[in-house]
């Protein structure tokens, strides 16, 4: 990575590639999970009963043979819960820790046991007798839709006079494309270990990406105050917002079990239950009507969001309404209309995922520009580049705000001349002229993703430094550590503020005890708000040891100088173990806390007005595919990435994020597909039949780069992007280049209607469908 344009940092710490503080443990396997810790004394395991039917009144719960079977020692139902039964992470009253009477998907919980081994738990599980009252299921989006059946209220964005715009417009267009769901199959599933404290107080070691929200969830649950549950996280085995809010549930039922025992209980599901009984990805039906001028220049849009939010809200509402911000990905839409509809089906409740609802927002909108260019006979690209942002008047989103740091038009020529795009369309032009059976498609596709919490109050981070005589330092802060380098990149930013070695920063495990109220790890911001206070600490101890060193020698603050390794003072020069000694001898607090708020956001959503986020991350990807059309089989031949990531704060970190996110949006697009069957059961409940994607997947030309320019003056960290979500949609260019290569074969004025993911056979059903 080039950075011979930016200033230099004088610690050598931030904006280089350090490893992650973890990663020579995570080759070793001597990393500590959850399942990892020492069982303490009389440790009980705990599994989950659950329904085998999607939607019934439960008439018979018979648990007698459940609480004989060898080796139990409880077991609980709703019952047994001694405060509230309720989970919704936004209060909707609509989730149960343990089913009450009514179930709404096959694999809702409906008792839990705990024994002295989890196979003896699992088999006592498995001898309960139930009867139930079966109710009419509704199992498919489109049925939901159709039905009114939501679990919110429908949501409307409107900018313009989007319906006399289509009337007027040169042409118009209507279509539809629908996105599958996605499991997170995270290595380290849900787990937790609930460990009975003096006093009727829990600790919970837990893997979640939201331990304040556990806390309260569980003070709530056994009708305690937040203060007698302690959560710690040290780290997870991978997250990608699986973690958010869908751990609550499995927390809430360890400690009960473990309030009702008096013993520690530890919950850990195995991949099938994970997978039957946790929330994925959101399905999304997407229709569009779209208005167009002869050179491709879109004149008004207006477009339908129908997500599959499964029983209950959880946080279908904001990730609904991101999908609505992102409907526009890159382009001015000068007359838009989006609606809404969070559709509730009887399956498990759909949760956040990587992205958040901006994937499938984005993929309605590149379908809508390929339909654009096909119509007109055009390059995709060319279309894309005539509606970018950019330009007087077209600067405004769909929701009133302006784009300030547009630079997605000098990011994508850059790629397309690198990538060598022109050339490689002609290339593959030619190649498909002669080649009747394998077919090649290639894209370029642009990424605009905003970075915030769009529920405003959750913009707020905490830190906790501490000093120690010998200079070494302790940094707590309430993000959480799932694999994505947080912890180093918060490690490197206070290195740098106190000009000392990252080997003298020890991060500690996330813990409600040391930094209260935090909000989740998510939305990307991880960095930006953890790094800002973390950095608000440092300077803190930093400007108290520059008081105490100024005022102890009768010189003004600005005699003194942290330089790497020591402090200058007026000509005494000093190592900073030194000063922290002497500072500790003349009473000076070497502990410091610090806050960040993120500045200049807000949102009337009932105008759906205002500025939702404070800055947008960019990104382009060219790919190229191929394809057989006898059997629908493709592979990705080469890809070129070009990832806006401001000034990086650690482009190892980063690079990896961008390929990681890049192969995990790859597999959403083409081989992860989620079923169910007619009662309602997931039957792709395991790696052997849902299919993420493998070493075999990846192009032989895989080259990712973060753009040399970048920069971000909207006050972030070390003037950084994020980089947790936005490289994922850069995988929408490959579902794009399939759409190519199967538009050359079929030919005709409207382009094949591709749904992703783009499987085998979803092509092939494609390819036979044409007129």
């Amino acid at each position: 990575m080039n950075r011979s344009d930016r200033q230099a940092n004088p610690s050598g710490v931030v904006h280089h590639p350090v490893p992650h503080d973890s990663a020579h443990k995570h080759v070793a396997g001597t990393a500590h999970y959850v399942d990892d810790l020492p069982e303490p004394d009389r440790l009980l395991h705990a599994y989950v009963g659950v329904s085998e039917f999607a939607h019934g009144r439960i008439t018979e719960l018979d648990l007698h043979a459940v609480q004989s079977a060898p080796g139990v020692v409880a077991v609980i139902t709703a019952a047994d819960i001694p405060g509230s039964n309720e989970i919704s992470p936004i209060h909707a009253d609509d989730e149960r820790a343990l089913c009450d009477g009514l179930v709404e998907f096959a694999g809702q919980p409906l008792f839990a046991v705990a024994a002295h081994s989890r196979d003896q738990a699992r088999r006592a599980a498995r001898l309960a007798r139930i009867r139930h009252e079966p109710l009419p299921a509704t199992l498919e989006l489109q049925e939901a839709l159709e039905q009114e059946q939501y679990v919110l209220p429908p949501h409307h964005m409107r900018r313009g006079e989007p319906e006399t715009a289509l009337q007027r417009a040169t042409h118009r267009l209507q279509g539809e494309v629908h996105t599958g769901g996605q499991d997170h199959l995270y290595l380290e599933g849900q787990v937790c270990m609930a460990i009975p404290q003096e006093d009727g107080d829990m600790l919970l070691n837990i893997s979640s990406q939201h331990p304040t929200e556990i806390q309260q969830t569980i003070a709530r649950a056994l009708g305690v105050d937040d203060n007698a549950i302690t959560v710690e996280v040290r780290r997870m085995g991978g997250a990608f917002g699986g973690k958010e809010t869908q751990a609550a549930q499995w927390a809430v039922i360890a400690a009960v079990l473990a309030r009702h025992t008096g013993r520690p209980v530890k919950l850990r599901l195995d991949r099938d239950d994970d997978m039957r009984s946790t929330g994925k990805r959101h399905d999304f039906l997407i229709r569009y009507d779209v208005g167009f001028d002869d050179d491709g220049r879109i004149e008004a849009l207006a477009v339908t969001h129908a997500a599959r939010c499964g029983m209950s809200a959880d946080l279908s509402g904001a990730i609904c309404d991101r999908a609505m911000f992102h409907a526009d990905n890159a382009y001015f839409l000068p007359h838009v209309q989006i609606d809404s509809y969070r559709c509730k089906t009887h399956t498990v409740s759909n949760t956040a995922f990587r992205g958040f609802g901006g994937p499938q927002g984005m993929l309605g909108m590149e379908r809508v520009i390929d339909e654009i260019a096909h119509y007109l006979g055009k390059d995709p690209l060319e279309v894309r580049r005539l509606n970018f942002y950019g330009g007087e008047g077209r600067d405004l989103t769909p929701y009133h705000m302006q784009v300030e740091d547009n630079i997605i038009q000098a990011l994508v020529e850059e790629l397309a001349a690198s990538s060598g795009y022109p050339e490689r369309r002609r290339e593959i032009d030619a190649f498909n002229r002669d080649s009747p059976v394998i077919r090649r498609g290639i894209a370029l596709t642009p990424v605009k993703f905003g970075i915030s919490f769009t529920t405003t109050h959750l913009n707020q981070a905490g830190a906790l430094v501490h000093i120690y005589r010998d200079g070494s330092i302790h940094l707590n802060h309430g993000g959480t550590e799932m694999g994505q380098g947080l912890m180093t990149k918060v490690a490197q930013v206070v290195a740098d503020e106190l000009m000392v070695d990252l080997r003298r920063v020890k991060v500690t495990a996330t813990h409600t005890g040391k930094v209260p109220n935090t909000s989740a790890t998510a939305a990307s911001s991880g960095s930006d708000m953890n790094g800002m206070a973390a950095l608000a600490a440092a300077r803190t101890l930093r400007e108290r040891l520059t008081a105490f060193a100024a005022e102890s020698r009768g010189l003004a603050p600005e005699a003194v100088e942290f330089r790497h390794h020591e402090v200058r003072i007026g000509e005494e020069t000093l190592r900073f173990e030194q000063l922290v000694e002497q500072a500790w001898a003349g009473r000076v607090s070497l502990s410091a806390t610090g806050f960040y708020r993120t500045p200049r956001i807000h949102y009337d959503r009932d105008r759906a007005r205002g500025r939702p986020f404070l800055y947008f991350a960019y990104g382009a990807a060219v790919s190229e595919v191929e394809v057989d059309t006898l059997t629908g089989e493709h592979r990705l031949r080469r890809v070129d990435i070009l990832h806006d990531a401001g000034r990086s704060l650690n482009p190892a970190i980063d690079l990896g994020q961008i390929e990681g996110g890049f192969v995990q949006g790859l597999g959403w697009l083409t081989t992860e597909e989620l079923w169910w069957d007619d009662a309602g059961r997931l039957r792709t409940h395991a790696p052997s039949t849902y299919k993420i994607p493998t070493i075999g997947d990846l192009p032989e030309a895989f080259h990712v780069n973060i753009w040399a320019r970048g920069d971000n003056d909207q006050g972030t960290i070390h003037r950084s992007k994020a980089v947790g979500e936005p490289p994922l949609m850069l995988a929408l260019s490959v579902h794009s280049a399939l759409t190519q290569a199967l538009a050359g074969t079929l030919g005709g004025q409207r382009l094949p209607g591709l749904d992703a993911p783009a499987t085998p056979e979803r092509i092939l059903r494609c390819l036979q469908s044409a007129p």
